[in-house]
């Protein structure tokens, strides 16, 4: 007997949709590898219509004052609170998430940068108004862009989905966003919180859309003539397809891709605290973390002891049912993801080494062992290039010059660590580091306070802090002679 799919649908203009050709795709629990959804596959009359809608939202929303606009995002980060149990079951059968984790590692984070951006609308900052030139007075007004197109990815579509929405919703812009076509549920989810906030408050159903599609449908949301900006969370090819297609019309570009962050440790550090953080940071949601701690050097002299305390946290690391609350993470996100990981681990070079792990777990699903390789050259594919998995590597540095060198010598820049007693040492590598965040004896905690965002290959543009409140908005100078 077959179970009947559940049936998602885009929202466009505070509608529930279909795709207008009735186009859709399957959805597929990967704690499980089968589906248990369908969802649209949207096409060109589906983003010309949320489009539409978000155009013809925009002036009503953009006009608001500041203080109204609190409210909506007051009102929503309450009702996230109030649904919290279906948000957490959405993402948990999106991703085969562990409901433990999500409860108490996402929800929380998420409602507090909802409410930060509901105080953020109410602080933009500028140069004061003066007389730059005898006779004149200056003023500088900050304005929303207009529509934004937006790309959620599938690691944390439920999160991701408020980084994007919440600054462009309180800086005064009409949103269109796209969640992976692997992870829908909780995007939809949210559309429905939204929109019921939009009508009970009075406001129009066009400011928030979501459309479900491929990449095809991101392509054609990006290229659209409506939207003013394009926001992207991905890899680093899909964030290179986006500005290109972005510079056909000189959309703003906002950029959020690959990481691969080096974890320095130093000889002087306090190896089982380093080793137990480091282990939870690299494994966490399965290594699908653009900051994840996956990419270790550590200096000689204590390298073999680091790699064997390392081992036993992966051996006693524990991946497995969303139900459990022993796991600390679930399964890779898709079957072409386990499959990369599985890649880069059957190309391993002979001069390396599997310390744990290494392989597929359970008869279902898509999980991967807790992995630790060691041995490795700067120049290993491995260590180049994003595995996006529960592996760490390991490298063995002289000294800080090295390892200075190793760590900065990869594509992507958006993350890092140092590890060491040694406070100078500390404050000497944050300065060197080519990274947009240098954590020092820790790895991963964020704040809605501080910005999120990197160099090179990892993009450019900001998430979170008043910086990535400021990527959704424009300056304008206003200058009025003083002789009427």
């Amino acid at each position: 007997m077959t179970t009947a799919l559940r049936r998602l649908r885009n929202y466009i203009d505070g509608e529930f949709r279909d795709a207008a050709d009735g186009r859709t795709t399957e959805v597929v629990n990967p704690a499980t590898g089968e589906p248990y959804a369908t969802a649209p596959l949207s096409g060109s009359t589906d983003v010309d219509a949320a489009m539409a809608a978000a155009e013809a939202a925009f002036p009503a929303w953009r006009d608001l004052i500041p203080a109204e606009r609190q409210k909506v995002l007051l009102k929503i980060a309450d009702r996230f609170e109030e649904r919290a149990e279906d948000l957490i079951a959405a993402e948990s059968e999106n991703c085969g998430k562990p409901i433990a984790l999500v409860r108490s590692e996402e929800i929380p984070p998420m409602v507090d940068q909802i409410r930060f951006f509901a105080g953020a609308a109410r602080m933009l900052e500028g140069r004061s108004a003066g007389e730059y030139m005898d006779g004149f007075t200056s003023i500088i007004r900050r304005e929303p862009v207009g529509v934004c197109a937006q790309v959620a990815p599938w690691n944390y579509p439920m999160m991701m989905a408020v980084w994007k929405f919440a600054p462009a919703l309180a800086a005064g812009n009409t949103v269109v966003i796209k969640p992976s076509d692997t992870t829908p549920a909780s995007t939809v989810l949210i559309a429905d919180i939204i929109g019921s906030v939009l009508d009970e408050l009075g406001h129009p159903r066009g400011v928030f859309n979501v459309v479900c599609g491929d990449r095809e449908t991101g392509r054609l949301m990006v290229e659209h003539k409506v939207p003013a900006m394009a926001s992207i969370t991905g890899s680093v090819r899909a964030g290179m397809q986006v500005a290109e297609s972005a510079s056909k019309d000189l959309k703003r570009v906002h950029l959020e891709l690959g990481g691969k962050a080096p974890v320095v440790v130093f000889e002087d550090t306090d190896i089982a605290k380093a080793v137990e953080d480091i282990a939870t940071a690299g494994y966490f949601n399965a290594g699908q973390d653009c900051t994840a701690a996956t990419r270790v050097l550590v200096q000689e002299s204590i390298h073999d002891e680091f790699v064997a305390a390392l081992a036993k946290a992966a051996s006693e690391t524990k991946t497995g049912a969303v139900d459990d609350e022993d796991v600390l993470y679930g399964p890779l996100n898709n079957a072409n993801q386990l499959k990369q990981v599985k890649g880069f681990i059957e190309r391993l070079p002979a001069h390396a080494k599997i310390e744990a792990g290494g392989e597929q777990v359970g008869e279902k699903g898509y999980f991967f062992a807790p992995t630790v390789v060691s041995g490795l050259k700067q120049d290993d594919e491995i260590v180049q290039h994003e595995v996006f998995g529960p592996v760490i590597t390991v490298q063995s540095f002289t000294d800080e010059k090295q390892a200075v060198e190793w760590a900065n010598g990869v594509e992507y820049a958006l993350a890092s660590s140092v590890w060491t007693k040694d406070h100078a040492r500390a404050m000497r590598m944050s300065k060197v580091l080519d990274f947009g965040c240098v954590w020092i004896n820790t790895h991963i905690p964020l704040v809605a306070e501080m910005p999120h965002g990197g160099f090179k290959k990892s993009g450019y543009g900001k998430d979170l802090s008043a910086y990535g409140f400021e990527d959704y908005t424009r300056i304008k100078h206003v200058m009025t002679s003083l002789d009427g």
